[in-house]
C-alpha cells in the first residue's frame, strides 16, 4: 500500500507542477500585462491560484485512485501501461487548452472556457482568422509542451507504477483506496465550506488581469463544458425587433424626478436584508411584532410599498441591486465572471465621483461566485467572514448579524466621507439559527423564520439608533431592501406575488421628505437609476427605471425557475415556460401584461447570451 500511496502523491505533485508552469506560461505570453506587475502581485497570483490547481488535480486523480483497486487484486504490467496512456492523453489535452488560452486571451479578455467547442462544427471558419504562421507556431508550442511533460512523466513518474505487486491484505487495502477515492471530493470542492469552489474564489485584486491569471484554465474549461449553456434563446416569443421596441416603450427614461434628498453628494448605505419577505413585514400587512425597528423607521422615511424582488436568491438580487440587471429564470449571471464583469456598476460610477466604497458580509464570499462580482464591481474595501475571529463563526453561514453590525459600527467611527457601503445580512437565512431566546414560541419553520427576522431587525435597529447620533448621519441616505422573499410553507406557490413582494425603505438625515409612501410598481433593478437621478449623476442601466419620476411606467417584472411574473397597476400575469401557458392571468388587461412580460424576458435573455 505504501508504494501505491507514494506513486499517487508523486502523480498529484506532477500535475500541480504542470498547472504552475502553465500559469507562468500564460503570464509570460501576456507580457504587456505581466511585466507591469510587482513581485508581490505575482506571488499573490500563485498563492490564490493554488486553490483551483488543487481542485483540478483532484479531478485528474479520480481515475488513477479508482484503478489502483483492481491492481491490488490483479498482477501484471497493465496498470502501468494504463496510467502511461491516461497521462499522455491528459498532457496533450491540457497542453492544447493552455496554449490556446494564452493565444486567445488578448482577443477575448477572459480565460478560455468551453466556447471554442461551439466552433468545432465549422473548423474551416474557426481557423480562417488565424494566419498560417501563427497556426504552425501554436501547434509547435503545443508539441514542445507535450514532449516536455511526457519526458518528465517517463523519467520520474512512470516507473513508480511499475513496481506495484499484488497486495497481501487485499480487502482492507481495497477498502482504504475506495475511501481515498471518495475523499477526493474535499480538494475538488475546495474544502469543507458551505459553498463549493468556483472561479471567483481566486479573485483578489481590482486589476482584472491578476484575477484572470490566478484562474486554472483547465478547471475553468472543464467546469464550463459541464455546465455549458445553449446559445439559443429559449424565450423567443416573437420577432426580436418587435420585442425590443415594446421594451423600449415600456422603459421610458424621460420625466422629472421628484427630489427627496437635501444633498447631491450624500453618504449612501444599502443594507440588503436576507429573506425579509413582504408578508412578514408590519407595514406590508405582516405581523407588526416581527419587525418593530423596521416599522418604527418606516414612519420617518420613504417607504416603497409596491416593490418586488427580481429573483429568488441572493446571487440574483445583488446584480439587480448594484447593476440594474434583472434575474434570469434558470440562470444566474453572477456565476459566470466573463458575463458579470461586463455589467454596468453602480459602485464604479460612485467611485468615479469621489465615493469610498466598501462591501460588508459576514459569510463566505466565494458562495455562488460572489467574490468575482464584488471585486469586478469596483468595491475598494471588502469585509467577509475572513476578517472576523473564527470564534465568532457561530452560524452555519458565517458570523451573526449583530457581530457584523458591531464591526461596521467600529469602522464607521473613523469613516471617510462621502462613503458608499453595501451591507449584506445573513442570520435570517435557513436554518434560521440565531443567538437569542425565541420571542415567538414554536418549533415549526414559520416560527423559526419569524424569530430570525426579529433578531436581524433588532441588530439593525441597534445599529441605526447608534448611527443617528453620529456627525455623518445628517448627510446620509440608508436604503433598506430585502434580497428576496422566502417560501416557508408548502402551500406558498413558488411563483406567487406573495413570495416576490419585498420591502424597500429609504431613511437618513439626507432625506428632505419623510413619512411618505411610494406606491409605484418597481423592483430591485430600479434602484441604481432612481438613486443616481437623485444625486444628479448619469449612468446607463438599460433595464432600470426611475421610481420617483412622474413619467416612467409602473410595472414590476420578476422571474422564477420556470418562468416570469409581470405586474402592472391593473393586471397580473405569471407565465410558465415549461407549460407554455399562464398560471395566473388577472386584471383588466392581462393580455397586455403577458405580451410585455414575454417581450421583456426575450430581450433580457438575448442580452444575457451576448455578454
Amino acid at each position: 500500500m505504501k508504494k501505491r500511496l507514494i506513486a499517487l502523491c508523486y502523480y498529484a505533485l506532477f500535475w500541480l507542477v504542470f498547472f504552475i508552469i502553465a500559469r507562468m506560461f500564460f503570464i509570460s505570453v501576456q507580457h504587456q500585462n505581466a511585466f507591469q506587475n510587482s513581485f508581490g502581485e505575482l506571488m499573490a497570483i500563485f498563492s490564490h491560484g493554488i486553490k483551483l490547481d488543487i481542485s483540478a488535480t483532484g479531478y485528474y486523480l479520480l481515475i488513477p485512485v479508482l484503478f489502483i483497486i483492481p491492481g491490488i487484486w490483479i498482477n501484471g504490467n497493465w496498470h502501468r501501461i494504463f496510467m502511461r496512456w491516461y497521462s499522455y492523453i491528459l498532457i496533450v489535452f491540457s497542453s492544447i487548452i493552455v496554449v490556446s488560452d494564452a493565444s486567445l486571451y488578448s482577443y477575448w479578455g477572459f480565460r478560455m472556457d468551453s466556447t471554442p467547442l461551439l466552433y468545432l462544427k465549422t473548423p474551416g471558419e474557426a481557423v480562417a482568422s488565424v494566419s498560417t504562421f501563427k497556426l504552425i507556431l501554436l501547434i509547435g508550442i503545443i508539441i514542445l509542451l507535450c514532449a516536455f511533460f511526457i519526458l518528465i512523466y517517463n523519467k520520474l513518474i512512470d516507473s513508480l507504477f511499475g513496481h506495484l505487486e499484488k497486495a497481501h491484505y487485499r480487502v482492507p487495502e481495497s477498502f482504504f483506496f475506495m475511501i481515498l477515492c471518495g475523499s477526493l471530493i474535499i480538494p475538488i470542492r475546495g474544502g469543507f465550506g458551505v459553498a463549493p469552489i468556483n472561479s471567483g474564489a481566486v479573485y483578489f485584486s481590482q486589476k482584472m488581469f491578476l484575477n484572470h491569471a490566478a484562474v486554472n484554465v483547465i478547471w475553468n474549461f472543464g467546469r464550463s463544458a459541464v455546465t455549458q449553456e445553449s446559445l439559443k434563446n429559449p424565450y423567443e416569443f416573437s420577432d426580436l425587433n418587435s420585442a425590443t421596441s415594446l421594451v423600449e416603450t415600456l422603459d421610458v427614461k424621460k420625466g422629472t424626478s421628484e427630489k427627496v434628498l437635501n444633498s447631491t453628494r450624500p453618504n449612501i448605505m444599502i443594507v440588503v436584508l436576507e429573506g425579509f419577505s413582504g408578508y412578514i413585514i408590519g407595514p406590508l400587512g405582516g405581523d407588526s411584532l416581527v419587525t418593530p425597528c423596521f416599522n418604527r423607521y418606516t414612519k420617518e422615511g420613504i417607504f416603497f410599498s409596491e416593490f418586488y424582488a427580481s429573483g429568488t436568491r441572493t446571487d440574483k438580487a445583488i446584480p439587480a441591486i448594484l447593476s440594474g440587471y434583472p434575474a434570469q429564470p434558470a440562470q444566474s449571471i453572477i456565476k459566470t465572471p466573463r458575463k458579470s464583469q461586463s455589467l454596468p456598476s453602480l459602485v464604479r460610477i460612485l467611485n468615479e465621483n469621489g465615493y469610498n466604497s466598501s462591501f460588508w458580509y459576514g459569510g463566505e464570499i466565494n458562495f455562488a461566485n460572489f467574490n468575482s462580482y464584488v471585486i469586478g464591481s469596483g468595491f475598494r474595501n471588502i469585509i467577509t467572514q475572513n476578517n472576523f475571529n473564527p470564534e465568532d463563526f457561530n452560524s452555519k453561514w458565517g458570523v451573526h448579524d449583530h457581530i457584523l453590525f458591531n464591526a461596521l459600527e467600529d469602522s464607521m467611527k473613523t469613516v471617510k466621507e462621502p462613503f458608499f457601503n453595501v451591507v449584506l445580512t445573513l442570520s435570517s437565512h435557513e436554518p434560521f439559527d440565531v443567538p437569542m431566546d425565541p420571542v415567538f414560541p414554536g418549533n415549526d419553520n414559520m416560527t423559526k423564520y419569524k424569530n430570525s427576522v426579529y433578531y436581524t431587525d433588532r441588530a439593525l435597529g441597534s445599529y441605526l439608533d447608534w448611527a443617528k447620533g453620529t456627525d455623518w448621519w445628517k448627510n446620509t441616505l440608508v436604503i433598506l431592501v430585502a434580497d428576496h422573499g422566502c417560501r416557508i410553507t408548502s402551500d406558498m406557490l413558488n411563483y406567487s406575488q406573495e413570495i416576490f413582494k419585498i420591502p424597500m425603505l429609504w431613511i437618513g438625515g439626507a432625506l428632505s421628505r419623510k413619512g411618505i409612501n411610494i406606491d409605484k410598481l418597481g423592483s430591485q433593478v430600479d434602484i441604481p437609476v432612481t438613486l443616481l437621478n437623485q444625486i444628479e449623476i448619469s449612468g446607463s442601466f438599460p433595464f432600470a427605471k426611475d421610481l420617483l419620476s412622474d413619467e416612467t411606467n409602473s410595472f414590476a417584472f420578476y422571474t422564477y425557475n420556470e418562468g416570469f411574473g409581470f405586474i402592472t397597476d391593473s393586471s397580473t400575469v405569471v407565465y410558465d415556460q415549461k407549460l407554455k401557458k399562464p398560471l395566473v392571468k388577472e386584471g383588466k388587461d392581462p393580455d397586455f401584461a403577458e405580451k410585455n412580460g414575454k417581450a421583456y424576458l426575450q430581450v433580457l435573455f438575448n442580452d444575457y447570451l451576448k455578454r
